[in-house]
């Protein structure tokens, strides 16, 4: 007999550990809190560890947000050995001696050439697809392809420390960056190569690490879905607008709203995307236009 799911809504701030793909992370942590939906925001590399933001129930129609949102990263990146994939899963293609004058004023030279926006080739070690199959596979067939470069920003590259062969990297990026590939880019910039000893992951958009809970941890709570936290977690940085109830009852069929005549609503300065409330409670995302014109966008299943 097949096992009934239940309807939780939330979001887990997951810490990912080493040697897990997100998406082995996503089931694992589905079964502990017998879910019947759920997603991840974005993959981290099994190697990697760290905040892995996972949805459930209604908070999933708000997940692609976070694969559009800025990411933080802490590395250690390995200087002087390249490998197959750019860390510590591939195997060493190449070693060459580290400069023994290297000192810190010469990495911070060429950190500077990595910071705002760059242009990045993707790894062949990568779930991008051409013709239907991931260029992990092509890889794997000993098959390199051409790849286009892409544009991506470096918002912030700070070294955080250099004890000889080792980099300790902070480093806050958009969408799509690679940081296996920061880490050879920077290693092939200072003359030696390199690739990742260690990854972790540590903002995703507004979200940090200091609310995040392991899988053991998840499992052996006795509430485990009192760890979840609510869904507006992922709306956090849109303005907020509260509707009396007869908005809020308009709101919910999918109604535009001339919020400008409505001297009971505090309508923000800018437009753009808000989050909607009526008596404290969600009710979904609008789009705010000219002349304070709310447009209903996604409504979520509680608010009923």
């Amino acid at each position: 007999m097949k096992k009934v799911r239940d309807l939780v809504d939330g979001v887990l701030l997951l810490d990912k550990p080493v040697g897990f793909s997100s998406n082995d992370a996503l089931i694992k942590a589905k079964r502990i809190l017998n879910a019947a939906k759920a997603g991840h925001t974005g993959t981290l590399d099994p190697f990697a560890t760290g905040l892995l933001p996972l949805c459930f129930g209604e908070a999933t129609k708000f997940s692609q947000d976070l694969l559009e949102a800025d990411k933080t990263y802490e590395t250690v990146v390995h200087l002087g050995v390249r490998t197959t994939t750019g860390d510590t899963e591939g195997e060493a293609v190449e070693t060459r001696d580290v400069d023994p004058a290297l000192d810190v004023e010469q990495i911070e030279r060429v950190l500077a050439q990595f910071r705002g926006p760059i242009q990045q080739v993707p790894p062949m070690y990568s779930a991008l697809k051409r013709d239907g199959k991931a260029y992990y596979e092509y890889a794997r067939e000993g098959i390199v392809l051409e790849r286009e470069a892409r544009p991506v920003t470096i918002h912030r590259l700070e070294l955080l420390g250099y004890e000889a062969p080792f980099l300790r990297l902070s480093v806050t990026c958009s969408k799509g960056t690679y940081i296996r590939v920061l880490g050879e880019d920077v290693g092939a910039a200072l003359g030696c190569g390199a690739h990742l000893n260690a990854l972790r992951r540590t903002g995703v958009g507004a979200l940090t690490a200091e609310h995040m809970i392991t899988l053991d941890g998840l499992a052996g709570h006795a509430d485990p879905r009192s760890l979840l936290a609510p869904v507006d977690a992922l709306l956090s940085t849109f303005p907020r607008i509260d509707l009396t109830d007869d908005l809020a009852k308009r709101f919910l069929h999918g109604q535009r709203l001339a919020l400008g005549k409505e001297p009971a609503v505090t309508v923000p300065a800018e437009h753009g995307r808000t989050r909607i409330y009526h008596d404290g409670r969600l009710l979904g995302t609008g789009v705010l236009g000219d002349y304070a014109i709310l447009a209903p966008e996604r409504l979520i299943r509680t608010a009923g």
